[in-house]
């Protein structure tokens, strides 16, 4: 693949998993179909990390397919993988809370995290849902203060944590990735104003259409759509609204043709219709 680059495989292989992973049934997989890396794959291998099933993303795969990974140098990818670790966080907890010191840049490598704020009288707002692909807390780490938000797993997740240490070095060495953070920092405050108009000026089901709609965003949500396997639960936490109410919400917006529910989530058929709805 494109993004992997000149990146030495012998060089970062004790982060990788057994060579065989990285293989789709068609023998190209993550590397494209390379063998003279899958030889080095293959011979190098003394992974540290227990097999995952088949079809699984692993903490170096996700890496090495994030967009702004694509655009660094063979040693400043190494220097990312040996630097990054992975965390598991169960359903309902905290993956960062308010007030912590800011010590990791998060991304998530499978499942789904809500990102909120709660007044001193308990009245919840949440700020984002980020998925698989999707990364958060950049802005908290360009800022010498405690963080601002809680970040809570709404099912099992696996996050990757970039150190606050690496996630600054990168940002003086490294150009291309200066660039992805403005993208992604103005992706998020366009996030942020969409939210807080639905929050305060929408209906139901243009609440739902909105949630929806950011979380097919390609630049911040890239692992998302057009089939989002998210329930309605979930989905009611993201929009604020029970489930009953995003039931009726969903299937008030099938029937106008926007999407279509799914036993296993949600699919998208018209994303720009529903980023229009209230508008």
């Amino acid at each position: 693949m494109r993004c992997v680059g000149a990146l030495d495989a012998r060089r970062v292989i004790p982060r990788l998993l057994p060579w065989r992973w990285y293989l789709g049934a068609d023998s190209r997989g993550l590397f494209g179909g390379d063998k003279t890396i899958v030889t080095q794959l293959h011979a190098a291998n003394t992974s540290h990390q227990p097999e995952r099933t088949a079809g699984a993303t692993t903490l170096t795969g996700m890496l090495l397919t994030a967009a702004w990974m694509c655009e660094l140098s063979a040693d400043q990818k190494e220097q990312i993988i040996a630097d990054a670790s992975e965390r598991h966080v169960p359903a309902r907890a905290y993956i960062c809370r308010l007030g912590e010191s800011v010590d990791y840049w998060y991304g998530v490598i499978e499942g789904l995290a809500k990102v909120s704020i709660m007044s001193a009288s308990g009245r919840l707002m949440t700020l984002a849902g980020v998925t698989h692909g999707g990364w958060f807390g950049e802005g908290s780490l360009l800022k010498d203060e405690p963080r601002r938000y809680d970040a809570i797993a709404l099912r099992d997740t696996r996050i990757a944590c970039i150190p606050r240490a690496t996630f600054r070095w990168l940002c003086g060495v490294s150009i291309p990735f200066n660039r992805f953070l403005v993208s992604q920092i103005n992706e998020r405050c366009g996030q942020f104003v969409a939210m807080l108009q639905a929050e305060r000026l929408f209906d139901r089901d243009t609440r739902v259409a909105h949630c929806l709609w950011l979380l097919s965003n390609p630049r911040l949500y890239p692992g998302f759509g057009p089939h989002l396997e998210i329930s309605q639960e979930e989905i009611g936490h993201l929009a604020g609204l029970s489930r009953q109410q995003t039931n009726q919400a969903l299937h008030a917006l099938e029937k106008r043709g926007l999407l279509r529910v799914d036993h296993l989530g949600v699919t998208v058929l018209d994303l720009p219709g529903l980023g229009q709805i209230g508008t």
